[in-house]
């Protein structure tokens, strides 16, 4: 997909695509491809083995609550896709899940309209100071969001008296319905989350917003010549990802019944993980959304399958997912070198 133009000095303009590295020849395209739809190749082969080799996983009781549990690492995973492809990091989205859902619980005494407006009003202004900071005073990212995530994290154990309080969301509300209904046999929260990711290909991938996040994420000198509103763009991407993690967390809320306070260790790991993993450059100009969705399924599926085995202690989860991640990284760089055009 095309998505910048540049004049040169000779009046001549160079179209690039920032979503797919340019490169040639029948090596670029199984390049292109494996680098893609690796992980979705992983999933199918870990969950066919899986499904032979274990009962009970291809049950519908399991493949339901799979799906649901995945849909909030997957609403973050979505807005860190926007944040990784324009080569900045979140690392704050863990405790700005946790904060939500500790706000939508204390908001739901007051009706569905405050239990989702209240996490999102919160949660949202987090990720534009974040967005501001990076952007416009030109921060390394790395230091903003870990001061956020500390922020964050304080600003949740101040309300609930360092984690002593927990809000109960009141049974048979509408917002439990968010997180505890069905439809079609399917939990509200997977079609939630599948909904959001139509949204969001569709806007990093159609929009011109989308086609200034490639490029701020491929060269942002270069995107900033051509007239692309780097600091814009950044901001917008920062405060969109505190928007899906505060909104995750609530909606897990809805699911639990309650703003569970020891909630959010470790998801922004997990988040970039699954991110990386499904195809996205952590340079940078490149990444989908349905790769993010996939590596967020590879990942509670390899977990799922560790829990199958049930002999392995719960630690080995994160030996495995850190050991993938590892092969995942190595891979796509080899393969992004190969594409690299001299």
């Amino acid at each position: 997909m095309t998505v910048v133009k540049d004049e040169t000095a000779t009046g001549r303009h160079v179209a690039y695509d920032a979503g797919e590295p340019a490169g040639d020849g029948r090596g670029d395209r199984l390049s292109a491809l494996a680098q893609q739809h690796g992980a979705l190749v992983a999933l199918i082969a870990i969950a066919a083995v899986a499904s032979l080799s274990f009962d009970s996983f291809a049950t519908t009781g399991n493949v339901e609550n799979m799906a649901v549990s995945s849909a909030f690492l997957a609403i973050v995973a979505l807005g860190m896709t926007f944040v990784i492809v324009t080569g900045g990091i979140d690392l704050s989205v863990g405790s700005v899940f946790v904060l939500g859902g500790v706000l939508a619980a204390w908001g739901s005494r007051h009706g569905t309209v405050v239990a989702l407006l209240l996490p999102l009003a919160v949660c949202g202004l987090i990720g534009l100071v974040n967005g501001l900071l990076v952007a416009r005073l030109r921060l390394a990212p790395f230091i903003v969001t870990l001061a956020a995530m500390l922020g964050a994290r304080g600003l949740m154990l101040a309300l609930t008296d360092e984690g002593a309080n927990t809000y109960l969301v009141a049974e048979g509300s509408f917002f439990a319905d968010l997180g505890q209904g069905k439809l079609l046999g399917i939990g509200a929260p997977v079609w939630i989350t599948a909904a959001l990711f139509v949204a969001g290909g569709v806007v990093l991938r159609r929009t011109r917003f989308g086609q200034h996040v490639y490029a701020v994420g491929g060269n942002e000198d270069a995107a900033a010549l051509m007239g692309a509103p780097v600091a814009r763009t950044k901001t917008l991407v920062y405060t969109l990802n505190g928007l899906l993690a505060g909104f995750a967390g609530a909606l897990n809320a809805a699911w639990l019944d309650s703003g569970v306070t020891i909630l959010g260790y470790g998801m922004e790991l997990e988040a970039i993980a699954a991110v990386v993993i499904g195809g996205t450059l952590l340079s940078g100009g490149m990444g989908f959304v349905g790769g993010s969705l996939v590596g967020v399924l590879l990942l509670k599926v390899i977990q799922n399958v560790i829990n199958q085995i049930g002999s392995l202690d719960s630690a080995y989860q994160q030996v495995v997912s850190g050991g993938f991640l590892v092969l995942v990284v190595v891979a796509l760089t080899w393969l992004a070198r190969r594409r690299r055009v001299p």
